[in-house]
């Protein structure tokens, strides 16, 4: 079968759509499929151009067996609601045109939150009069409402019909929480064309390692107990509350907080913890996907955390996956949801209320004080990682592409 795929984010970017888009298609061509990507010039979420790459119109490459198509667009930081739309909205726009060179594909699928590349696809979709499919990785616009980046009105209303209506129009969508499934459903589309697809994690990539002593001495983690947050540092995530919780635990030093990634409220978070003078909060920049088992390594327990709104009750973010792989005790907070079920089922970590710092240190004083406790979560965690793998991801994603392409599915 002949793929393609359009996605803004693709590696080296580091964000949760790029490593998903990736490490399937990696899967697809090693069974036997062509897959292109369309995507942009790799700058998320700095807002700057990555090493080796240029913001040209059209550059291709091959990545693994994945045939990549660059295309150019308006660059900007993720941060700040016109320049991030005008962002969004370049790509769409040469993301289409790029779509309409390319040979006559079997499907054609975007992947959300980057609502425009859902639109290019549906757009190449009609003129080269192929089937669409819609991978839902967030309820976009409803998130950007949930965050405060934009206000309801005429536009967030706008938005929302052509939201519907790709979802009426696609020949299939891939929803990766029963919870979106059941949020689409409501809201009139046909059960029938939703599939959840689960998100996972490439577990080759993966697994249990000794701490990188040289890493933590670099960043002042000798001898401490690590609380963990890996990934994009945005509006949706909520990051203060973290604060508020380290500033309580302030008078055990021996608990060291850690933020590694980018994005939208970094440098508020780095400002904040100046401005209280916390001793006990580390920030590190994003590193290389490489380098994320090293960076894991750091940590005691791995803290996923997410905004206190009820949009955010339905997203399973992809690295509790990582952090099960990696044999770490979980402490999730966020809205109960479907992320904080699978936690409890598997008992590999502990749920606190999204926006509760008292709860969230009084959950850190707790797993480090507690080794045994501690030591039966990361083994609850390693041991559910098989069950939620990238390849079983993929192969999940391929049949609803082949069931939309009308192909048959080959062995594999």
């Amino acid at each position: 079968m002949n793929i393609l795929f359009i996605s803004e984010n693709f590696p080296p970017e580091t964000n949760a759509a790029a490593t998903r888009v990736f490490e399937r298609a990696v899967y697809w061509v090693r069974w036997g499929h062509a897959v292109t990507v369309i995507t942009q010039a790799p700058n998320f979420p700095q807002g700057k151009l990555f090493p080796g790459y240029r913001n040209d119109w059209r550059n291709i490459e091959l990545v693994d067996g994945i045939r990549v198509v660059r295309v150019k667009t308006y660059i900007s930081e993720n941060r700040g609601v016109v320049r991030r739309a005008l962002d969004f909205l370049s790509f769409g726009v040469t993301a289409t045109l790029a779509g309409w060179r390319e040979l006559k594909p079997d499907v054609v699928v975007a992947t959300s939150p980057q609502f425009f590349a859902a639109v290019a696809a549906w757009l190449t979709g009609k003129i080269r009069r192929v089937p669409f499919v819609f991978e839902l990785g967030d309820l976009w616009p409803l998130s950007i409402s949930a965050v405060g980046a934009m206000r309801k009105g005429m536009a967030l209303e706008l938005m929302e019909k052509l939201e519907l209506r790709l979802y009426r129009d696609s020949a299939a969508v891939a929803a990766l929480t029963h919870a979106f499934k059941r949020n689409l459903v409501s809201r009139g589309i046909d059960a029938a064309k939703i599939h959840v697809v689960l998100n996972g994690v490439d577990l080759p990539r993966y697994a249990p390692r000794p701490r990188e002593e040289m890493l933590a001495a670099e960043w002042g983690l000798t001898g401490r107990f690590v609380v963990g947050y890996v990934g994009t540092h945005g509006m949706a995530h909520g990051l203060i509350n973290v604060l508020d919780a380290a500033e309580r635990l302030t008078g055990e030093p021996q608990i060291r907080f850690l933020f590694v990634g980018a994005g939208a409220e970094r440098q508020m978070l780095i400002d904040a913890a100046d401005e209280r003078a916390l001793p006990n909060v580390t920030f590190a920049l994003s590193q290389p996907k490489e380098e994320m088992p090293t960076v894991w390594s750091l940590c005691d327990v791995a803290l996923v955390h997410l905004k206190d709104s009820p949009a955010f009750a339905d997203v399973i973010p992809s690295k509790i996956f990582e952090a099960m792989a990696m044999g770490l005790p979980i402490l999730f907070a966020a809205p109960a949801g479907e992320a904080s079920e699978i936690i409890a089922r598997h008992r590999a970590g502990i749920w606190v209320p999204a926006g509760d710092p008292a709860g969230l240190a009084e959950a850190v004083r707790r797993l480090a004080r507690d080794v045994e406790a501690r030591t039966r979560f990361a083994q609850a965690a390693l041991a559910a990682a098989p069950h939620h793998t990238r390849e079983i991801q993929a192969r999940e994603m391929l049949a609803v592409l082949q069931q939309a392409a009308g192909a048959k599915a080959p062995a594999t």
